[in-house]
């Protein structure tokens, strides 16, 4: 089995490497063992603000990436260790590359299970989701390994509240998790656990391997070109709805928006604050704008808003427009 490591803790870098190791080496059993720093990282079907409590994530500076594979959303950071399996495809489904992981638990003593679709358990409670993409013959399958990961993190992160979005992107299933470390009967550190980890892994070995600068140079633009953008991340979210009913000093502001590949598509605002003029340039100037606030309080900018919105400040409509 050829191993490799992404010599990175950027978790846009790294699902670029995946990325790339999965498109360009297309023969031969892999793996890949690597870390993010503090990241929710979203299934590729799913809505990116759905599955988020983006006041925490904003706070924390969380990064939040879209990955290629379908799924539910993952907190990613220095306690959790990610693997990743590229081969070729067949038929024989998860048990293929959840079983290896499972025995390799095992052998530190763990009560080890897979269960459900993708997920694996220890004394009962979730260490690992996993999840899949095929691309031309060959299959990526990678799952998180829960090691000694934040708690409060976790659950701060991954705390949407239910009621702000309706959309059709694949929800996230919340489950009971745990970690690893916790449940060991001699304890050991994260660093130990992944040399245990290339030990068990294959009965034949690892050969390790390193790509070339100019592999290196294509993975740092797919991650610039595509991981690191705000139209992946967020603008390939699946069509939603949200309305909010805010009341500020100025007034009530009562907002029924939607949001079509991350761009405000259709907008009405309603309140009882103090116009002078119809809104029609506020609702101009929204149309098509990035569902975020840096690009919302451009755009709103160069409008004279006392005159459409009374006492209505630019950043109170954001909070609103944003169900801040």
């Amino acid at each position: 089995m050829y191993y490799y490591e992404t010599c990175s803790t950027d978790p846009a870098y790294n699902l670029a490497f995946e990325e790339y190791v999965l498109k360009n080496r297309r023969s031969g059993d892999i793996l890949i063992l690597w870390q993010n720093a503090n990241a929710v990282i979203v299934g590729r079907n799913q809505n990116a603000l759905e599955e988020i409590d983006r006041n925490f994530v904003e706070k924390h500076r969380i990064k939040v990436i879209r990955r290629n594979t379908g799924g539910g959303a993952v907190y990613h950071d220095m306690g959790n260790l990610n693997y990743s399996f590229i081969t070729d495809a067949d038929d024989s489904g998860a048990v293929r590359f959840t079983a290896p992981i499972v025995r390799s638990l095992q052998a530190l003593g763990l009560e080890a299970e897979a269960s459900g679709r993708n997920d694996i358990l220890v004394s009962g409670k979730k260490i690992s989701g996993t999840a899949q993409h095929r691309h031309s013959g060959r299959i990526l399958h990678h799952g998180t390994l829960l090691f000694d990961s934040n708690p409060d993190m976790i659950a701060g992160a991954l705390r949407p509240d239910p009621t702000k979005f309706q959309s059709k992107g694949v929800k996230s299933v919340r489950s009971r998790v745990g970690n690893i470390r916790e449940a060991l009967n001699v304890d050991m550190t994260l660093g130990a656990f992944w040399d245990h980890l290339k030990q068990t892994l294959t009965d034949d070995g690892l050969v390790p391997m390193a790509l070339s600068e100019e592999d290196l140079a294509a993975i740092r633009r797919l991650r610039s070109e595509k991981y690191d953008t705000w139209a992946w991340n967020f603008g390939s979210s699946p069509k939603f709805a949200t309305s909010v009913r805010r009341r500020f000093p100025g007034g009530l502001v009562e907002v029924h928006l939607t949001v079509k590949h991350g761009r405000i598509d259709g907008l009405q605002i309603y309140g009882d604050f103090l116009a002078l003029e119809p809104l029609d340039p506020v609702l101009e100037a929204l149309r098509g704008c990035p569902y975020e606030e840096r690009s919302i309080l451009l755009r709103l900018q160069p409008l004279t808003l006392s005159s459409y919105l009374g006492a209505i400040t630019a950043e109170e409509l954001t909070a609103a427009l944003l169900n801040n």
